[in-house]
């Protein structure tokens, strides 16, 4: 076999391979739309609830453990999630989501702590939420990505997984156990 032939047919076949790979952007929140029960933030996140959670480095090792108690409150499309971390170290901290439903699925929300605007999309049993967090790290503080997705288990338990990255690069997880009383 003329060797030209197979460096053309690899290159080709390389081509083809990262161009079918590019199309692939990973799940979208449509493709949940027929999952059970559906999601409503505003019934899920009204009343109290508790998470438990862990952030994972880009290993896959625990590098911190954490509890969440928070109080959720809606009047009409607003909403207010009021949260409480306890960290396994002992230190706290305390972050309030002002939440808008938007309609047909759609939510915004605003929290001290976040650049601009989170923007999420729900579908069936699941909402993808997008924001840029002020995250402080020692003496400084880096505005880091988190591409969060959360599942509705049954009417108390939903499940969470974020990825947090930085200029694109995965920095780690954090995966959240919510329950509501």
């Amino acid at each position: 076999m003329n060797r030209r032939w197979l460096l053309a047919g690899s290159s080709a076949a390389f081509i083809a391979a990262a161009a079918t790979l590019a199309g692939c952007a990973g799940p979208q929140p449509a493709d949940y739309a027929a999952e059970k029960p559906v999601l409503d933030l505003k019934t899920y996140f009204n009343g109290d609830l508790t998470a438990h959670g862990i952030f994972t480095d880009r290993a896959g090792k625990v590098a911190r453990r954490f509890t969440v108690v928070m109080t959720g409150t809606w009047t009409g499309n607003q909403g207010v999630l009021d949260e409480r971390f306890t960290y396994s170290d002992g230190k706290t901290e305390r972050r309030v989501w002002r939440l808008t439903d938007l309609g047909n699925g759609r939510y915004s929300g605003r929290a001290d702590d976040v650049v601009g605007e989170a923007v999420g999309i729900a579908a069936g049993n699941a909402l993808n939420w997008k924001y840029t967090l002020r995250l402080p790290v020692d003496d400084k503080v880096y505005d880091v990505q988190f591409d969060d997705w959360m599942y509705l288990m049954d009417e108390r338990v939903m499940l969470n997984k974020a990825v947090m990255s930085k200029f694109g690069i995965r920095l780690g997880e954090v995966t959240l156990s919510f329950y509501k009383k």
